[in-house]
C-alpha cells in the first residue's frame, strides 16, 4: 500500500493517505471518517442521506454530517448517489484513493421487499460502480466492503439450538464462521442483493487481483447510529426509552440473540486490513472472529457490551 506511515502520540505506527468512504454519514461510515481523520488521512465521504428516504426522520443522518464537518480537519463531503456511475467514476478519477471503505447500503429486509429495485440498485449496482471505478483508478488500493451476515440466509438456523429461560443459544457451536454456505437457503430480497455485491467484491479480488475484503457484519452499533424500528435495534431501544416510545418485539418470544460490535472496533479492523491486505480475501465478521484474528492478531475487540450500552443510554 503506497502511503506514508507516521507515529501516533501513543507511539504506535498508523497510516496516512487518502480514502473514499461511502455511507460516510452513517454509523460505520461516520466512525471511519473520524477514525481516519484523527490519524492524518484525507477523507472523501460519499453520502446523499438516502437513509432518511428509507426510514423517515429517524433515519436522518444530517447530525452526523454536521458533526463531521465541524470536528474533522481533512474531510470533504460529496452528496453523490452511488448508483450514479458517471459521478462515482469522476470522483475516483480525481481522488485516486489509497483506501476505499464501502458502507453505503439499503439495509432493511422489509423495505427491500416493498422496494426491490431500489434495494438491488443501491446494494448490488452501486457496489459494482465502485468496484469498477476502483479497478480503473486505484487497483492496488484496499477495498473494504461492509457486507452482512444476511448473505448466509436461513442456513445458520440449521445449527442445533437450545432454548433457555431468557434466550436462545447454540447447543454446541461457538458461532458462525466463513465456512457457512450462502446458497440453497432463503435470504430475503435484501440478503440476495447483498450476496450479489459480496460475491462481486470477491470476484474483483480474485479475477482482477485487487485487494478486496468482505466484512460480514451482524449487529454493528454505537452512539452515532440513527436507529430506526426497521434497522439498528440496539440504538432504537435507547431512542425508544429516551422518547417514551413503545418498543415492539418481533418474534421468537423476545428470546432471539444477536452479538453486537462497536463501530470503533470495526474501524480498527478496517485499518489493520488496509495496512496488510490480502487479495480476494473473504472474511466472516460475526460471532466467530477466529479467521480474522489469525490473519491480524494485532486486532481485538476493545469495547464490551456494557460500555456500548452506557454510550447508548438515554
Amino acid at each position: 500500500m503506497d502511503h506514508e506511515k507516521v507515529p501516533a502520540a501513543s507511539g504506535e505506527i498508523v497510516s496516512q493517505g487518502s480514502a473514499i468512504i461511502t455511507g460516510s454519514s452513517g454509523l460505520i461510515g461516520s466512525e471511519c471518517v473520524s477514525f481516519l481523520d484523527a490519524r492524518g488521512w484525507e477523507v472523501n465521504g460519499v453520502d446523499n442521506n438516502m437513509r432518511r428516504e428509507f426510514f423517515g426522520p429517524d433515519g436522518d443522518t444530517t447530525r452526523n454530517l454536521e458533526r463531521l464537518q465541524g470536528g474533522t480537519r481533512r474531510f470533504t463531503h460529496h452528496a453523490i448517489d452511488i448508483r450514479d456511475r458517471v459521478k462515482i467514476d469522476e470522483l475516483f478519477a480525481a481522488r485516486r484513493p489509497d483506501l476505499v471503505v464501502h458502507c453505503a447500503a439499503q439495509p432493511s429486509h422489509d423495505l427491500a421487499a416493498s422496494r426491490p429495485f431500489d434495494d438491488f440498485e443501491v446494494n448490488a449496482l452501486g457496489t459494482l460502480n465502485l468496484l469498477e471505478a476502483a479497478r480503473r483508478y486505484a487497483p492496488e488500493s484496499p477495498f473494504v466492503f461492509m457486507s452482512t451476515n444476511k448473505v448466509y440466509g436461513d442456513a445458520p438456523n440449521e445449527i442445533a439450538l437450545v432454548e433457555l429461560e431468557t434466550r436462545w443459544d447454540y447447543a454446541c457451536a461457538n458461532g458462525i464462521d466463513e465456512s457457512m454456505r450462502i446458497d440453497a437457503t432463503m435470504h430475503s430480497i435484501f440478503g440476495a442483493s447483498k450476496v450479489a455485491a459480496d460475491v462481486m467484491v470477491q470476484e474483483y479480488g480474485r479475477y482482477f487481483g485487487m485487494p478486496t475484503v468482505c466484512f460480514r457484519g451482524g449487529c454493528l452499533t454505537g452512539p452515532r447510529h440513527s436507529g430506526a424500528e426497521l434497522h439498528g435495534f440496539l440504538a432504537y431501544i435507547a431512542r425508544a426509552l429516551k422518547e417514551g416510545r413503545t418498543y415492539r418485539i418481533f418474534g421468537y418470544g423476545g428470546k432471539q440473540v444477536r452479538d453486537n460490535i462497536h463501530s470503533f472496533d470495526v474501524c480498527q479492523a478496517i485499518l489493520v486490513f488496509a495496512d496488510s491486505p490480502r487479495r480476494g480475501d473473504h472474511i466472516c465478521y460475526i460471532s466467530d472472529n477466529s479467521a480474522f484474528l489469525h490473519d491480524y492478531p494485532e486486532w481485538n475487540l476493545t469495547i464490551p457490551i456494557e460500555e456500548i450500552l452506557r454510550q447508548l443510554a438515554p
